[in-house]
C-alpha cells in the first residue's frame, strides 16, 4: 500500500470488507485529501475528486456498513467494513461534512481513534476502550494496590503470618528425622519422657500453625471484603456518572457481571491466592536452601525441569488470555439473555413463549459451556504432562536415597527429611506451574473492571461549573445532535421557551423529540451548538444542581420494588407525608391508594408489576410533583391513561404550570390543547411554530397530523 507522501490527509480510515457484496475479509485504508480520496485495498488504489461529493453518508446493510459519496450521478461507495467499524463509519461521517461545511482541512485526524487499539490494530471490545490483549496488567495491579491502601495493614500482618507458618512447617521434617533415628529406630530403648517431648513438640508445632492459618484466614478475609466493597462502590459510583450513549453501548449483564462476578474473582486473589503465591515462594526458598546447603547436585536434578514448565507456561500465556477473554464474553451474554427474560417475564407469559426463551438461553449457555469445555480440557490434557516433567526429579530422589541407604551414608531418618523436604519442594513448582492460569482469569476481570473505571464520561461538569438555582426559561440556540448512526437527528434547532410557558413537542416518530428532552435534561451534550437555562450554558451548570430542578415523566415508566409511599417519595426523600399525599391527590393517585391492601404502604412488586399502566403512570406523575421542579418534562406522560383519567390529569396539570416551565410531548394531539405554543418538528429541524389554531390554519405538517388522528379515532368507533 502506497499513500501520498507529498500532502497529509486530514481524515484516515480503515475498513476490512471488500466492495462487492461477499463477506471477503481485506485489510483496506481511505486517506481524505482536500482535492481527492484515495482508496487503498491491498496494491489496489481508486481515487475519487473530493469536490464532486456533495455530502458523506453512512448506512448499515446486513452485517455490515458502508460509507458511501453522494455526487452528481448518484451515490459512490467508497468503502465497505463489519459491523465492528460501524462506529468508526459514523465518526468519519462527521469529521467529513465538518470540514467540507466549514471549509477547515487544516485539522489532521483519524476516524479509527477510540475505536481501534494503536498497538495491535484490533477493534475494542463494544462499549470499551481498553484492549484486553495489549493492556498493561502490571499497571492494573498497581492500581489495585493503591485502591488496597487503607487496608494494608492487614496484608502485612497476614505476609508476617505466611513468614511465620512458613518456618514452622520447615521444622516438621526435622522433628520426623529426630523421632525416627533417635527414637523409633535407636539401638538402645530411649527414655519416655523425651520421646513425650519429642512428640508434644510435633503436636504443638501443628496446633500452631493450624491456629496461625486460621488467624491468617481471617486478616485475609477482612481485607478482601474492604477493598472489594471499595472496588464494586468506585463502580458502581462510576455506572451511575456516565452518560446514557456510555451505559447503553453495554448490556445489563455485562455491567452486573463487571460489578458482582468480576470483583469476586479479585476478592478471590486477594483473599486466596496472593497470600497462597507468598507461602509458596517462601517454601520454595527457605526448601530450596536447604537442599541445596546439604546436596546442591541433588538439588539441580530435582529442580532441573522446573525452568523448562515454566518458560513452556509462559509461552502459553498469550494464548491463555484470549481464552479466558472469550469466557468472560460469553458469561456475559449468558448473563444478558438471563436479565432480558426475568425482566420481561410477564411478555414472555403472555405470550406463551417459555419453551422458545428456554432454547435461547440454553443456546447461550451451550455457547459458553462449550468455552469453559474447551478451557478446562486444555488444562486436563496440560496440566498431567507439566506435572509430569515436574516431578521427573522424584525418580533422581529415589535413585539416590535408595543408593545412600544401601551404603549406609544416609540413616532412615535423613532419607524422611530429604524426601519431605523434596515432597515440599514440589507442591510449590507445581502450584507455581498453574499460576499463570489464575493469574490470566484475573488479570482479565481486573482489566474489565478498569475499563469501566477508566471510561471517561461524555457528558461531565466542566471545570469550575456551578450549583445554581436555575429559572424557567430556555434557550436553544443552533443545536445539532446525532447518535451513532453518521446522521445528525436534530440539526440546527434554534428555539426560545419562555418562564411559565408550556411547549408541545409535536412530529412522526422518530424525528427528534424525546432526543431533545434528553438534551434539555443533559443526558447528552450536542454535537454542536448550546441549550442555556438562564441565560448560562448548561455545561456550566453542575448535573446534580441542573437536575435537582427538573421533574420528568419518562414514556416508560420505572417503578422501584418497594411500597407505593416508597416510590413517591424517590424524589425527595426528606418529603413529609403531608407532602407525598397531597402530590398523590394531584396525580389521582390517592383514589386508588385508599382502596390498595396496607395503602400507600403495599409493596407494590419489582417496576410495580401490581399496579395497572394507567396506575404506574400517575405514581410517576406525583413522583415528579412531588420533586416540585421548575422546569418540568412530560415524555407520553399520559399514554397510559383513559379519557376520563387523563382529564383528570390534564386539569390537575394545569393547575400546576403557573410559574414552572412546561415541555411536554404526545402523540395524542388533544392532550396538548392547553399548550402556549406547539413546534413541530420535522427532518431533525423546527418545521412550524404556532398555537392549535394557527397551524391549524396554515394547513401544514401539524394539520396533516391532526387530520389522521381524527380519521383514525372514527374508525375506531
Amino acid at each position: 500500500m502506497q499513500e501520498n507522501s507529498q500532502k497529509r490527509p486530514y481524515v484516515t480510515l480503515s475498513f476490512d470488507l471488500a466492495g462487492d457484496s461477499e463477506k471477503k475479509k481485506i485489510k483496506g485504508r481511505v486517506l481524505f485529501f482536500r482535492d481527492e480520496i484515495q482508496i487503498f485495498s491491498g496494491n489496489e488504489k481508486r481515487t475519487i475528486l473530493a469536490d464532486s461529493v456533495k455530502e458523506y453518508k453512512c448506512q448499515n446493510g446486513v452485517g455490515c456498513t458502508f460509507l458511501e459519496a453522494e455526487t452528481e450521478g448518484g451515490d459512490v461507495l467508497i468503502c465497505r467494513a463489519s459491523m465492528e467499524r460501524a462506529e468508526a463509519f459514523a465518526n468519519a461521517v462527521r469529521l467529513l461534512n465538518r470540514a467540507k461545511l466549514s471549509g477547515d482541512y487544516s485539522r489532521e485526524d483519524s476516524a479509527d481513534t477510540g475505536v481501534l487499539c494503536e498497538k495491535c490494530h484490533r477493534p475494542f471490545p463494544p462499549g470499551s476502550k481498553v484492549c484486553p490483549r495489549c493492556a498493561d496488567k502490571g499497571q492494573y495491579i498497581k492500581r489495585l494496590w493503591a485502591i488496597a491502601k487503607p487496608y494494608r495493614k492487614y496484608i502485612y500482618f497476614s505476609v508476617f503470618i505466611y513468614f511465620v507458618i512458613a518456618l514452622i512447617n520447615l521444622l516438621l521434617p526435622y522433628f520426623n528425622r529426630v523421632l525416627v533415628d533417635d527414637y523409633i529406630r535407636a539401638e538402645r530403648l530411649p527414655r519416655l519422657s523425651s520421646y513425650a517431648l519429642c512428640i508434644g513438640l510435633i503436636l504443638l508445632v501443628n496446633i500452631v500453625s493450624r491456629l496461625l492459618t486460621m488467624l491468617r484466614t481471617y486478616t485475609q478475609t477482612v481485607a478482601g471484603n474492604k477493598v472489594i466493597v471499595r472496588i464494586r462502590s468506585i463502580i458502581f459510583d462510576k455506572i451511575q456518572s456516565l452518560s446514557l450513549a456510555k451505559v447503553t453501548k453495554r448490556t445489563s449483564g455485562e455491567l452486573m457481571n463487571r460489578v458482582t462476578e468480576d470483583t469476586g474473582r479479585i476478592q478471590q486473589f486477594i483473599t486466596g491466592e496472593i497470600g497462597a503465591l507468598i507461602e509458596q515462594v517462601l517454601m520454595l526458598l527457605g526448601i530450596g536452601i536447604l537442599l541445596f546447603s546439604y546436596n546442591w547436585r541433588l538439588a539441580l536434578l530435582v529442580i532441573m525441569p522446573a525452568p523448562l514448565v515454566v518458560i513452556s507456561q509462559r509461552l502459553m500465556w498469550r494464548f491463555l488470555r484470549a481464552r479466558y477473554g472469550k469466557q468472560w464474553s460469553t458469561g456475559a451474554k449468558a448473563n444478558t439473555v438471563l436479565h432480558d427474560i426475568f425482566s420481561g417475564i410477564r411478555v414472555v407469559k403472555s405470550f406463551g413463549t417459555e419453551e422458545a426463551e428456554r432454547e435461547r438461553y440454553d443456546k447461550e449457555i451451550g455457547i459458553e459451556r462449550d468455552v469453559r469445555a474447551s478451557n478446562e480440557t486444555y488444562f486436563a490434557v496440560i496440566s498431567p504432562i507439566t506435572s509430569f516433567f515436574m516431578g521427573v526429579g522424584e525418580f533422581f530422589l529415589l535413585y539416590y536415597v535408595g543408593n545412600a541407604i544401601l551404603d549406609g551414608s544416609m540413616t532412615f531418618g535423613e532419607m524422611q527429611q530429604f524426601s519431605s523436604y523434596v515432597g515440599m519442594i514440589y507442591g510449590p513448582l507445581r502450584w507455581l506451574s498453574n499460576m499463570p492460569r489464575r493469574l490470566t482469569m484475573t488479570m482479565t476481570s481486573v482489566a474489565k473492571v478498569f475499563d469501566v473505571i477508566d471510561e471517561e464520561s461524555d457528558v461531565s461538569d466542566r471545570e469550575g461549573a456551578e450549583d445554581r438555582e436555575i429559572s424557567g426559561d430556555i434557550e436553544i440556540c443552533d443545536l445539532s445532535f446525532g447518535y451513532e448512526s453518521g446522521h445528525n437527528v436534530l440539526s440546527h434547532i434554534d428555539l426560545t421557551v419562555k418562564p411559565g410557558e408550556m411547549i408541545g413537542l409535536v412530529g412522526r416518530s422518530g424525528v427528534g423529540k424525546s432526543t431533545l428532552i434528553n438534551l434539555i435534561m443533559r443526558m447528552y451534550d450536542p454535537d454542536e451548538g448550546c441549550i442555556k437555562i438562564g441565560g448560562t450554558d448548561i455545561r456550566d451548570i453542575t448535573q446534580e444542581s441542573l437536575r435537582r430542578k427538573m421533574g420528568v415523566v419518562l414514556q416508560e415508566t420505572m417503578l422501584f420494588s418497594g411500597t407505593l409511599y416508597a416510590n413517591i417519595a424517590y424524589s425527595k426523600p426528606e418529603a413529609t407525608a403531608e407532602e407525598v399525599i397531597t402530590a398523590a391527590k394531584l396525580a389521582g393517585v390517592h383514589k386508588f391508594a385508599v382502596k390498595l391492601s396496607d395503602g400507600y404502604n403495599t409493596v407494590i412488586g419489582e417496576k410495580g408489576y401490581t399496579l395497572s399502566g394507567g396506575e404506574r403512570q400517575r405514581v410517576a406523575i406525583a413522583r415528579a410533583l412531588l420533586h416540585d421542579p421548575r422546569i418540568l418534562i412530560l415524555d407520553e406522560a399520559t399514554s397510559a391513561l383513559d379519557t376520563e383519567t387523563e382529564k383528570d390529569i390534564q386539569d390537575a396539570l394545569q393547575r400546576l404550570i403557573s410559574g414552572r416551565t412546561t415541555i411536554a410531548i404526545a402523540h395524542r394531539l388533544s392532550t396538548l390543547r392547553n399548550a402556549n405554543r406547539l413546534v413541530v418538528l420535522d427532518g431533525g429541524k423546527v418545521a412550524e411554530v404556532g398555537s392549535h389554531e394557527e397551524l391549524m390554519a396554515k394547513k401544514g405538517i401539524y394539520f396533516e397530523l391532526v387530520m389522521a388522528q381524527r380519521q383514525m379515532t372514527k374508525m375506531a368507533k
